[in-house]
């Protein structure tokens, strides 16, 4: 019973969390070299981050509000059941909802913007090194800390080799992404890297397939990373 509880709980937090996405993810789509938007389509101020993708006057902006609030749901109801009651948890549901949204923006722009990589590496760290306090909980500061240097140190290396395949936003995400991969050790880590690179291959594959690009058509690469690094996540926190 506690445990369906802790999952319903998770999918709800989820659910709630994902209704905001789609407004600070219109805000973000732009182009490196403009600024964030600050209207609405209708031509309505946006002077707040948070809040939901509607006018006043009625409408829907930005991202499906319902798809979005759904795939977060289901994302915390899936780390809650494989983490259980350990206290990571409470980590991973607070980073889930940041994760859809750099996924959509670079999605959608093929962009990750620095205002959400670079805290989000900051925020697992401290998170993490938080839940280290708590009892019974199933991994290493010391690994995140040292999976955060370790990833994001070996993406710029790929970055240095071809710029073109791999961003320096990827390089900056990996911060985030190394520390909750790194927090189960090294094995998961390497695991949910080769998801990441794996999902990418084949999504890239199938617009080729599909006549939808060349080989050498740029992807985004984000949403690829985030994937493979929740599918690590799962993995880790079963097996932890």
């Amino acid at each position: 019973m506690s445990s369906l509880v802790l999952v319903l709980g998770g999918a709800l937090w989820g659910a709630l969390a994902g209704l905001f996405v789609p407004r600070a993810a219109y805000r973000l789509s732009v182009a490196p070299d403009e600024d964030w938007r600050g209207e609405s389509p209708g031509g309505q101020a946006l002077t707040s981050w948070v809040g939901l993708a509607r006018c006043p006057r009625g409408g829907w902006y930005g991202p499906r509000t319902t798809g979005v609030a759904i795939t977060t749901a289901l994302v915390c109801a899936a780390l809650a059941v494989t983490t259980g009651t350990r206290p990571e948890l409470g980590a991973w549901l607070l980073l889930a909802p940041f994760g859809v949204l750099l996924a959509l923006v670079d999605f959608t722009v093929h962009r990750l913007p620095d205002v959400l990589t670079l805290p989000l590496g900051g925020a697992a760290l401290g998170l993490l090194g938080a839940v280290t306090l708590l009892p019974e909980q199933g991994g290493s500061w010391a690994g995140a800390l040292y999976g955060a240097l370790a990833l994001a140190g070996a993406y710029f290396v790929l970055f240095l080799i071809n710029p073109n395949g791999m961003g320096f936003g990827d390089v900056k995400l990996a911060l985030g992404l190394g520390a909750v991969l790194g927090w189960y050790g090294w094995g998961v880590l390497l695991l949910g890297t080769f998801a990441g690179f794996l999902l990418a291959a084949l999504y890239g594959a199938g617009l080729v397939i599909a006549r939808r690009a060349g080989r050498k058509t740029a992807i985004p690469f984000g949403p690829f990373l985030i994937a493979g690094a929740f599918v690590g996540l799962l993995l880790g926190g079963y097996a932890a």
